[in-house]
């Protein structure tokens, strides 16, 4: 239940309109920690992607991002250590929605930088899923847009999403 996007905007040659680009991966994997007073514990929270794993609805596209953009085979996971929690309750709800920022150092292609994610979350019986997303520039992570011929433009911000379900650890979770 958890995947990764990627989205940009493009234009392609032979279309009449720019398009979003949209990768995607499902090769997620990591945890948030917190205290018994509900403070998040970053040496304990981290999430990570297999850089090599995105999809999209080109394989021209997939294999420049794979190897080109995030040079994933140097560079084989893109990483999230969640540093603070801005807006969120404590201590933490058993069940509800609550939206805040989650402010964390990002690494891609090992460049890190802190950035601030917008989470909508739902917590419901040891489950807490959602969505969060951020945006940032190609420069930020030293990365050159792409530039082939099939490709008119891209835009300088890359938009990132993370559907998450996460499950309480040591909570029941049915089949």
């Amino acid at each position: 239940g958890n995947e990764v996007r990627y989205r940009v905007r493009e234009q392609l040659a032979g279309f009449d309109l720019p398009n979003d680009a949209i990768g995607k991966s499902g090769k997620v994997s990591g945890a948030i920690a917190f205290d018994a007073d509900g403070r998040l514990l970053p040496a304990a929270s981290r999430f990570a992607v297999d850089a090599s794993t995105f999809v999209s609805d080109r394989d021209r596209r997939d294999r420049y991002v794979g190897s080109r953009l995030l040079e994933a085979q140097r560079f084989p996971e893109i990483v999230l250590v969640p540093t603070e929690l801005r807006g969120l309750r404590r201590p933490l709800p058993s069940s509800g929605s609550s939206s805040f920022e989650l402010v964390g150092d990002l690494t891609v292609r090992g460049v890190t930088r802190p950035t601030v994610w917008r989470v909508a979350a739902q917590l419901e019986d040891g489950r807490v899923s959602g969505t969060a997303s951020t945006r940032f520039v190609f420069d930020d992570f030293q990365m050159e847009k792409p530039r082939v011929r099939s490709v008119l433009s891209v835009a300088d911000t890359i938009a990132l999403e993370y559907d998450f379900n996460l499950v309480r650890e040591g909570s029941q979770t049915s089949p």
